[in-house]
């Protein structure tokens, strides 16, 4: 009796769509994935500007992305331990809180040294937001609505990463890249200040232990997980994929034969409005074909992307924009949350972890995409797209193997 009157109010009283405080969740965490995305990429629509300002390659303008997701991805890890212990809507908020107001000092990078290391601080920052966001919804959530959650937490990100690149676009090309940089910071403070007013308090989170035994301990169950393991390896391919071609595009749209303007190509960015349908039905999809099933659509419309922007002419390098968008962003959010579901325990771990090597693939993406392009042109780039997405597929193959074998076993252990 004592044990069902314990659990009882704990299911009554989680977040159900249409429920009290589900929109302001929803709405709160959407407003955190724009401030996080748009600041994260604030440079990347704006690199040929960047390199022209310092007389840099796209190589090294490329840095300003890769710093910046370079430090997520070393400092998800310790933020989530941080959360576990002060509470996810704490670390989410001081995160926010740090990444804004580095935002508002970036348009006064005096060199690109500057603005690269001032872009890294900013992503460490950003570090408490992916990691914390997930497990607060795993555990404010009910189950059935949890990976509808993450898809419009998602959708947020894509949100905030198609009107960053938009917005700094057509600023720049009146004022020059550092006045839209303070565009963005000015906006990502609106963002930050709405979140921190909408988000309900948490009712289920428990403090757990800062010991780094006990971090790593849980560190090291997660990593032993094959599933885990898995999900990991295909964000990272994923978020390579699409931090490569969108590190690069604009290189690309300013030559012969498109020769476009800085507004017009931040624009594009506009294609991802279909990464926010795309993530936020990715719950409906797994529905219908399954995990692996998902996976392999998303796979097989980047796959179409990739090849498609191989033309000449503008109208199929958009539609191949456009599938490219729409396959990362549905794998992103079938692999994030199928992370939250996997994990039972130490939920922060398991998605910092899946965080952290999504933004090293992006890092990777970014650095070697935009390598690729100068050594191979546009073809370069996707050929490293390619290769990514058949790493996503073979693993893909490779769990539904393995999902197969360990389902004939457990008839005959029985």
């Amino acid at each position: 009796m004592g044990a069902a009157s314990a659990t009882a109010p704990t299911a009554v009283s989680r977040l159900t769509p249409g429920g009290p405080g589900y929109r302001r969740m929803s709405l709160a965490l959407f407003l955190a994935g724009v401030a996080t995305f748009a600041l994260l990429y604030s440079t990347q629509a704006l690199l040929p500007l960047v390199s022209r300002d310092f007389g840099v390659t796209a190589s090294a303008a490329s840095w300003t992305v890769s710093g910046a997701t370079g430090g997520l991805a070393l400092f998800v890890l310790p933020m989530s331990a941080l959360s576990e212990r002060f509470g996810r809507r704490t670390l989410m908020t001081a995160s926010l809180a740090v990444a804004v107001t580095v935002g508002l000092l970036v348009p006064f990078a005096p060199s690109l040294g500057a603005l690269i290391a001032l872009r890294a601080v900013q992503g460490a920052a950003l570090a408490g937001l992916p990691a914390s966001a997930t497990a607060y919804l795993a555990e404010e959530v009910t189950p059935r609505a949890l990976i509808t959650a993450i898809g419009l937490f998602v959708a947020g990100n894509s949100v905030g990463g198609m009107s960053g690149r938009v917005i700094t676009g057509w600023v720049a090309q009146e004022w020059g890249w550092r006045v839209s940089l303070g565009t963005i910071g000015v906006i990502a403070v609106a963002c930050a200040v709405a979140f921190r007013l909408l988000l309900p308090a948490p009712r289920h989170f428990v403090p757990g232990s800062l010991r780094p035994r006990v971090l790593a301990g849980t560190v090291r169950d997660h990593l032993a997980d094959p599933l885990l393991r898995r999900l990991y390896a295909i964000g990272a391919l994923f978020m390579t994929v699409f931090g490569g071609v969108y590190t690069v595009i604009g290189y690309r749209l300013t030559e012969e034969p498109f020769g476009l303007p800085q507004g017009i190509i931040g624009s594009i960015f506009l294609v991802y409005l279909v990464g926010t349908v795309s993530a936020s039905t990715a719950g409906r999809l797994v529905h219908r074909l399954g995990r692996r099933g998902a996976l392999y659509l998303a796979a097989g419309t980047t796959t179409a992307g990739l090849l498609l922007s191989m033309a000449s002419s503008l109208p199929p390098v958009l539609l191949g924009l456009v599938l490219i968008t729409a396959g990362f962003f549905a794998g992103h959010a079938v692999a994030s949350s199928a992370v939250s579901h996997t994990a039972k325990r130490g939920r922060a771990q398991a998605s910092a972890l899946y965080q952290s090597s999504y933004y090293v693939g992006s890092s990777t993406g970014s650095t070697v995409g935009a390598m690729a392009f100068h050594a191979g042109g546009w073809s370069g780039t996707v050929g490293m797209g390619l290769l990514a997405v058949l790493g996503v597929v073979t693993i893909t193959v490779f769990g539904s193997r393995a999902a197969r074998l360990a389902a004939r076993r457990e008839p005959a252990a029985a």
